[in-house]
């Protein structure tokens, strides 16, 4: 297996700029779909961080269920979690029902638990792969 640590730097440093910016918006009550979203892209780029850094094919989707079959091997997680982000994620592609649930617009909890597990997702991968935080900071 080829490892490609400087563009699973990269990937981590994006999601680094995506958790941050959660950490501004998450006691926001209106933004909670934009929390929702930056808390999928953040996942997004962990597990794209996981393919680079194993040299495995990096497929061109924001799905996170097809992303996680390609690295459930490396990591575990709450699948039930992935699958509730994903499919807003996914919904949110259309204006009509942007960043909503089965019962609507996310509520502050549900954004603070989506902001949560996508940061254990990250604290995972950054253990997995031998990465430290402040190889992150891009200040």
């Amino acid at each position: 297996m080829k490892k490609n640590k400087f563009q699973t730097i990269e990937w981590l440093k994006a999601e680094k700029d995506d958790l941050d910016s959660i950490s501004y918006l998450i006691e926001v009550d209106h933004l909670t779909n934009i929390v929702a979203f930056h808390s999928q892209q953040a996942i997004e780029k962990s597990f794209k961080a996981v393919l680079e850094y194993y040299g495995l094919p990096l497929i061109k989707t924001h799905n996170l269920e097809k992303l996680y079959k390609q690295i459930k091997d490396f990591i575990d997680i709450n699948y039930e979690q992935l699958e509730l982000i994903n499919e807003l994620y996914i919904d949110s592609r259309y204006p009509s029902d942007f960043g909503l649930l089965p019962y609507g617009k996310p509520t502050l909890k549900d954004a603070q638990e989506f902001y949560n597990f996508a940061k254990e997702i990250f604290y995972k991968v950054c253990e997995i792969l031998d990465v430290k935080e402040e190889d992150l900071d891009t200040k």
